[in-house]
């Protein structure tokens, strides 16, 4: 089942989950940007987590959704990179644990972590979002033309 044959949220969800029976995935499974805004635009309790730094936010660009549905909470600190070590409290506090959270990085890295760690915390619905909202460098080393929330033709605000 693809996008264009999902009419619902479940429908989605269920091939998501799919995507995480097939690569053993520790949480609940993969949706790529245009199932997350899907599911973002018809799910009560859809939260997209943006895991990125404010920095990268700020001067590489944010997704443009209602902020009820946008949650900021930084998978590592700016700068230097290291972990926040705040990060699943920062989280309960700003989502329920019966959500449905899309995580959200640059290229799908962080955000897989940051699911498993919430879904080890007792987040009962932790979705990767796939590629991320830059995606994967071209052959010139530049983002946002291969894969990704911005590649997708999806909403957000530019830096």
């Amino acid at each position: 089942m693809d996008l264009k044959s999902a009419a619902t949220a479940e429908d989605i969800l269920e091939v998501a989950r799919s995507r995480a029976a097939k690569e053993k995935l520790p949480y609940s499974g993969a949706v790529t940007p245009l199932e997350a805004f899907s599911l973002l635009k018809d799910g009560a309790n859809v939260k997209l987590v943006d895991v990125r730094t404010k920095a990268e936010r700020d001067w590489v660009g944010r997704v443009a959704i209602p902020a009820d549905r946008h949650l900021a909470v930084e998978w590592n600190l700016y700068p230097g990179g290291s972990p926040n070590p705040d990060f699943l409290s920062e989280l309960s506090q700003v989502a329920r644990t019966d959500d449905v959270l899309l995580f959200l990085c640059r290229s799908g890295v962080r955000s897989r972590h940051a699911a498993k760690a919430a879904t080890e915390m007792g987040f009962k619905h932790c979705y990767d979002i796939l590629e991320g909202f830059e995606g994967d460098k071209d052959s010139a080393g530049h983002r946002k033309s291969v894969g990704g929330w911005c590649k997708a033709g999806l909403p957000w605000t530019g830096a």
